[in-house]
C-alpha cells in the first residue's frame, strides 16, 4: 500500500471523506461492490484492507454475490493437435466472459465448485484448490499417489452449512487382487475424506460395494453438504437409486426414485439417467439413447424433482418433448432457463414454458460456439465470484508445492504458446501497416492538392478535388490488445476478426490506390489537354499577327 506521503492530496482528502463515514455505512458501500474492486480497495488503505478481509465481512459479501454459470472444456486432442483445458463464465446477464481463467491450466479437469472455489484434476499427484477470482491457490496431495485407473469424477467438493468446513470425497476403487498399485473401476466400498486445513485423508466405508461405472455415466452433484450419486438397485423400476453422504455426519443414506414405468420409443436406444441439481433440489434427468451413438439423446427428456427428502416424494418438473442432444452437468439450469447442447458444437438456453406434461422449449438464445471442444465433455457448474481466501489453510502437511513443470511450461503446450505469439505478431504489423497505409494515403492527399491550382478548369479541378477526398481510407479504430491471456471462445472470435480486419484492410488500400491512379491520370489529361489548347491558341495569335502585318503593308 502507498505511503501517505506519497499519495495525491485530491486522493487522501477522498479517503479521509469515505473513512469518516461510520464503519457499518463503509461496509454497506462495500458490500455492492464486485470481488475485483474489492480486491483493488484492498491496497487503498488499513481500515479498508481490514474491512474487506475480515472473515465476517467475507462471508456476507459471499450470501449476496450474484451467480454465474462456469461452463468448464477439459483438454482433449482433436485430429491430433492438442486444445488446452478452459472455461467459460455466463454471467447474470447470459453474456460470456472473454478471458481465460488463470488458476485453470491446461491439462486441469474440474472436479468441483463451491463457494467460489475450484477444485481441479491434476496429472501430478496434487489436487488443486483455487478461488478464480483471487487467483489464490493451494495444491494438496492425492490420497492415492499414482494410482492407476483414477478419475477426475471420482472426487466430489462441498461446504456444509452448519460447520462451515469444506471437504473434498474421493470414491476409492477396490483393490485388485494381487496388486498394490490398481484398483477396480467398477466398484467401490470406501470413500475418502479430506477437511480443508486437515494434515490427513480418512477413510470411511460404504454400507456396501457401490458402482463406480454409476458416477462415471451419471455424475454427483453436491447439495447443502450432502454428496448424492447414482447407485444401481436392479429391482426398482429404474434400476437406480440415490445414495446420499452427509458432509457433517459422515453417514449414508438411500433415496428410492419413482415408481413409474416409462414408455419408451420402439426406435429409441437403452434409457439413460443423470443426477443433477436445480434451484438447491435433487433431481433425476433421463432419456434415451441413440441405438448408433449411445451418448446421443432421442425422444422426450423428463427430469423429476425430489419434493421431499424425508417422504421421498418425486415430481415431475420438466417433461421436454423434443430433447437436446447433449445435457451437460452438474448444474443445467442457470436463471430460470435451461442450457443445453447441440450436435454442431452450439451451446444455447432456453425458457421453459409450462410444467410437467406440456414443458415446451421456447425463446432459443445461442450462448457460444465451442468447436472444436466436443460436446459431450462439457462440465458446467453454478458459481459465485468470492473472496474466500486459502491462505488459512496453507500450513497443514498435506499441502504441497508440484515438483514437477506442469501448465503451459509443459513442451506439448510449446507450439501452442508460439502460435499464439504469432497471431498477436499479424495484429502488430497488421497496426503498423494500417499506419503507414494511412500516411501514404495523406502524402498523396498533400502532392495532389499542390496540382490543384495548375488546373485551370473548375469543373475538372472540383471533380479531381472530391476524388482526393477518397483517397485517405477510413480504417477502424485500433484498440489495445489484451494483456491477459483470451478463452477459447475469445480466441476464436479475435482471429476472425483479425482476418476480417486483413480483408478489409486490403480492399480498402486497393480502392485507396485505384482512387490515386485515377487521379493522376486525370491531372496528366487536364494538364495535356491545357498545353493542346495554349498551344492552339498560340498559333492562333501567331497567324492574327501575321494576317495584321500584311494588311499594314
Amino acid at each position: 500500500m502507498a505511503s501517505e506521503e506519497t499519495k495525491p492530496k485530491k486522493q487522501r482528502d477522498e479517503e479521509c471523506i469515505i473513512n469518516g463515514l461510520p464503519g457499518e455505512l463503509i461496509e454497506r458501500i462495500f458490500l455492492r461492490l464486485p470481488v475485483s474492486t474489492l480486491l483493488r480497495c484492498t491496497g487503498v488503505c488499513e481500515q479498508w484492507h481490514k474491512i474487506i478481509r475480515d472473515p465476517q465481512f467475507v462471508t456476507s459479501h459471499l450470501q449476496d454475490a450474484p451467480q454465474c454459470a462456469v461452463l468448464f472444456f477439459p483438454q482433449e486432442s482433436v485430429s491430433g493437435e492438442p486444445h488446452p483445458a478452459d472455461a467459460i463464465l455466463i454471467d447474470e446477464a447470459w453474456s460470456p466472459s472473454t478471458y481465460a481463467v488463470p488458476v485453470i491450466g491446461p491439462d486441469d479437469f474440474l472436479c468441483g465448485s463451491c463457494n467460489g472455489l475450484l477444485v481441479l484434476y491434476t496429472k501430478s499427484s496434487t489436487l488443486k484448490v483455487a478461488n478464480f477470482a483471487t487467483g489464490e491457490c493451494l495444491h494438496l496431495e492425492k490420497p492415492v499417489k499414482n494410482l492407476r485407473g483414477d478419475h477426475f469424477l471420482f472426487y466430489n467438493f462441498g461446504f456444509h452449512p452448519l460447520t462451515k468446513e469444506y471437504k473434498i470425497t474421493h470414491f476409492l476403487g477396490d483393490p485388485v487382487v494381487g496388486s498394490t498399485r490398481s484398483h477396480n473401476n467398477s466398484r467401490f466400498s470406501v470413500i475418502q475424506v479430506y477437511t480443508l486445513g486437515d494434515e490427513k485423508w480418512r477413510d470411511i466405508k460404504t454400507p456396501e460395494a457401490l458402482s463406480l461405472n454409476c458416477v462415471k455415466n451419471s455424475g454427483a452433484v453436491n447439495i447443502d453438504g450432502t454428496v448424492c450419486w447414482l447407485i444401481e438397485d436392479m429391482v426398482a423400476n429404474w434400476q437406480h437409486a440415490v445414495m446420499t453422504f452427509d458432509l457433517s455426519e459422515e453417514s449414508f443414506a438411500r433415496i428410492q426414485l419413482p415408481a413409474i414405468v416409462h414408455e419408451d420409443c420402439a426406435g429409441g436406444g437403452p434409457r439413460r439417467y443423470w443426477i443433477r441439481e436445480i434451484d438447491g433440489k435433487i433431481c433425476i434427468a433421463t432419456a434415451q439413447a441413440c441405438p448408433s451413438l449411445p451418448r446421443r439423446l432421442v425422444g422426450t427428456l423428463q427430469i423429476w424433482e425430489l419434493e421431499n427428502k424425508t417422504e421421498q416424494r418425486w415430481s415431475l418438473k420438466y417433461n421436454i418433448q423434443y430433447s437436446p442432444d447433449y445435457i451437460p452437468g452438474p448444474n443445467l439450469v442457470h436463471r430460470n432457463k435451461i442450457i443445453l447442447q447441440r450436435r454442431n458444437s452450439n451451446l444455447y438456453s432456453y425458457e421453459l414454458l409450462g410444467e410437467n406434461f406440456n414443458t415446451k422449449l421456447c425463446k432459443m438464445a445461442k450462448l457460444l460456439d465451442f468447436f472444436p471442444h466436443k460436446p459431450d465433455n462439457m462440465q458446467s457448474y453454478i458459481s459465485v465470484k468470492s473472496l474466500v481466501r486459502l491462505d488459512v489453510y496453507k500450513k497443514t502437511a498435506i499441502v504441497r508445492r508440484p515438483k514437477q513443470r506442469e501448465g503451459w511450461e509443459l513442451k506439448k503446450w510449446e507450439a501452442w504458446e508460439h502460435q499464439l505469439s504469432d497471431y498477436e505478431k499479424l495484429w502488430t504489423c497488421l497496426h503498423e501497416e494500417e499506419h503507414e497505409g494511412i500516411a501514404l494515403a495523406e502524402r498523396s492527399s498533400i502532392s495532389f492538392n499542390g496540382l490543384l491550382p495548375r488546373i485551370l478548369d473548375d469543373a475538372i479541378r472540383q471533380d479531381i478535388g472530391m476524388k482526393i477526398n477518397q483517397i485517405c481510407p477510413s480504417l477502424p479504430d485500433q484498440q489495445p490488445r489484451p494483456l491477459r491471456r483470451l478463452n477459447c471462445v475469445a480466441q476464436k472470435q479475435d482471429r476472425e476478426n483479425l482476418s476480417a480486419r486483413l480483408e478489409n484492410y486490403s480492399s480498402i488500400m486497393k480502392a485507396s490506390r485505384e482512387a490515386s491512379k485515377s487521379i493522376m491520370s486525370m491531372i496528366l489529361s487536364a494538364v495535356e489537354n491545357q498545353r493542346g489548347a495554349s498551344g492552339s491558341n498560340a498559333g492562333i495569335s501567331s497567324q492574327n499577327r501575321s494576317e495584321g502585318d500584311d494588311a499594314k503593308a
